[in-house]
């Protein structure tokens, strides 16, 4: 099987990040672009503008390390895109009708179609991943971030939900339902689960996705930080505690990821072949 060459990577970081930065400086100095939000949805949406930046910065970094031969830095490079993906559905979903819409449909897209094609690209690498403490780290991180959230979001919902009253963040955000309540329920915190699972069985697509999925963990506490201190500046209320939580979620991911992949090495000539084909012959679990 031939994949499409890792130079194509660079192009595509380079269209996405171009828009990317438009988008998301627009966001940030133009009140026009969140002028029909709430005041608690537009600090959401600048404060993943500020995370976006920082994605930009990955996203770029990763595909140059990735063109000179890194399969390690594909995965970030996966983790960032993942991380995208999920910014601009909300963007393109949850915010009024404004003059940037078809940007955020736009990278949206290109997003979604840059892992389609160069997963199996990034799959059919060089890398033997770790199968010591560190993987166990990572997985058991990755696997606490996922409760964590899935905890978070169900008690506020499932009161909500047999009260038949509104949870006090879309009445504060203006939405008839939060965006990420539902793909974070639907497919990024049980995303997390079964990639830390899978990797604690040592199953190969649990190897493979652990990198990915913190680095997203990363860049999406990274951005959520960001929106809590413009709240603070703005003299919106926050809460400390919430901070803090953030903050360790933030860290763990970072010291998880940066360990698991500096104890995975890369694998000899004669037995990169071997692991290739090795990892293209295992079922994709998204298709079972």
């Amino acid at each position: 099987m031939t994949f499409p060459s890792p130079r194509w990577v660079l192009l595509w970081s380079g269209v996405i990040s171009l828009l990317v930065v438009v988008a998301s400086v627009a966001g940030l100095v133009d009140p026009v672009v969140y002028g029909q939000e709430t005041q608690n949805w537009a600090i959401q949406a600048k404060g993943q503008d500020v995370g976006n930046l920082l994605a930009v910065v990955v996203l770029l970094v990763a595909a140059i390390g990735y063109t000179k031969g890194s399969q390690r830095a594909g995965l970030v490079w996966l983790g960032a895109l993942l991380y995208l993906v999920y910014a601009f559905v909300v963007y393109a979903v949850a915010v009024h009708l404004n003059q940037l819409f078809l940007l955020y449909v736009a990278v949206l897209g290109l997003s979604a179609w840059a892992m389609i094609f160069h997963v199996n690209g990034v799959r059919g690498g060089d890398v033997q991943y770790s199968r010591g403490r560190s993987l166990v780290v990572a997985a058991w991180v990755i696997i606490g971030i996922g409760a964590l959230f899935a905890g978070l979001w169900l008690s506020e919902l499932v009161p909500a939900l047999l009260l038949g009253t509104v949870p006090a963040s879309l009445i504060e955000a203006g939405l008839w339902v939060n965006p990420i309540h539902v793909i974070d329920l639907s497919m990024v915190l049980p995303g997390f689960i079964v990639a830390g699972v899978a990797a604690l069985g040592r199953r190969q697509h649990g190897l493979f996705w652990l990198a990915p999925w913190l680095v997203f963990a990363a860049l999406m506490g990274s951005s959520i930080i960001a929106a809590m201190l413009l709240m603070i500046t703005a003299g919106a209320a926050t809460s400390t505690p919430a901070i803090v939580i953030v903050l360790i979620v933030v860290a763990a991911s970072l010291l998880a990821v940066w360990r698991y992949l500096n104890e995975s090495t890369r694998v000899s000539m004669p037995d990169r072949t071997a692991a290739s084909s090795h990892i293209r012959d295992q079922p994709d679990p998204s298709l079972s």
